[in-house]
């Protein structure tokens, strides 16, 4: 019984000192966060698709005759023509050697003709004013002069044939080997050009853009080989018409490729914005909590956080526009909001 007395009294003393120790609530344990001082900015509603960049110019030259093969000295570099090589509109690529062909053209035989004819006619003009000649005589030398100045023409087209030349100013970006001399047929692949400073890509848009994409819309270009680089394209054509199968309508965008940084066949996602605000509160998507249909973030006041209630506008892939519920200069929790109640107790880290 002593015993039982004894240890009823180390009990009653144990409880009694747990009841007097200090216990810990959660208001008083300062939870870390980091915080993001709101100021406005800039943000625009985008529709997202993707296409192939396509050179504005392409072309490629076939021989329009035969002849010996002679590929021509580029004269920025001084040496003969390359894949990659700039051209500019009319340079001689590609020169054809045929004396047979050119032989056949007479080209001088028609120039000394017309040069003949035109002397004829000369002669006529002056003899019919003195009444030696008809009206129909005079005409007749016209008609000779006119058909010689045709075969010159003719001749010089013909002679042209021989030469390659760039149509554009380009890059070339085919150049099939032939032996330097070697003769090639009539048909031949000689060159590929290719201007795509300016770009276009064809794109497909869902039903739903239908109302929000005009002409003219600016467009943001981008591809994963230029992280760090957005060109600028517009949309330059839509169709009004929808696909039955495929439930899109067409476009096209031009793109800005001034620095040939973007290179023709490649795959890039365009950005087209269709509405933009400019002066805005902008905050990050991934701090907004929801809960029944009620959208709110925290923000810290005198070391505590504070449940602000929101209403949200344009929004892109990381942001969003909020046009009620928070105010400039406010102190919006960026990190470590995930645990926090309404005015638990923070440390904001530098």
């Amino acid at each position: 019984m002593k015993y039982r007395i004894l240890l009823s009294t180390v009990i009653v003393a144990l409880l009694t000192a747990c009841g007097n120790q200090p216990q810990g609530t959660q208001s008083d344990i300062e939870t870390p966060v980091s915080v993001q001082e709101l100021k406005k900015g800039s943000i625009s509603k985008l529709i997202n698709t993707t296409g192939t960049a396509l050179a504005t110019y392409s072309v490629e030259l076939n021989s329009e005759t035969s002849g010996f093969y002679a590929l021509q000295t580029n004269p920025s570099t001084g040496r003969p023509y390359k894949l990659g090589d700039a051209v500019k509109k009319g340079q001689l690529i590609i020169r054809l050697e045929n004396k047979e062909y050119e032989n056949g053209i007479a080209l001088e035989s028609k120039k000394l003709s017309l040069e003949i004819t035109e002397q004829e006619q000369s002669k006529q003009k002056a003899l019919y004013e003195k009444g030696g000649v008809t009206l129909s005589e005079m005409r007749n030398t016209e008609v000779r002069v006119t058909n010689a100045r045709l075969d010159l023409e003719n001749a010089t087209i013909n002679l042209e044939k021989m030469s390659v030349r760039a149509p554009f100013d380009g890059v070339i970006v085919t150049l099939p080997h032939y032996t330097q001399q070697g003769r090639v047929n009539q048909g031949s692949l000689m060159v590929g050009l290719m201007a795509y400073s300016r770009m276009y890509m064809d794109i497909n848009l869902p039903e739903s853009a239908i109302g929000y994409v005009k002409s003219n819309q600016p467009v943001y270009v981008t591809h994963y080989t230029l992280p760090n680089d957005t060109l600028r394209g517009e949309i330059s054509e839509l169709s009004p018409a929808i696909s039955t199968e495929t439930r899109t309508f067409k476009g096209k965008v031009l793109i800005d490729n001034n620095g040939l940084k973007l290179r023709p066949g490649m795959f890039v996602k365009a950005d087209i914005v269709v509405d933009r605000a400019d002066s805005a509160i902008i905050i990050p998507k991934d701090v907004i909590l929801s809960r029944r249909n009620r959208k709110y973030v925290y923000v810290v006041e005198k070391n505590t956080a504070i449940v602000r209630d929101i209403q949200t506008g344009l929004e892109d892939e990381d942001n969003v526009e909020v046009t009620q519920g928070l105010n400039v200069n406010d102190n919006l929790i960026i990190r470590g909001y995930e645990t926090l109640r309404e005015n638990s107790r923070v440390k904001v880290l530098k």
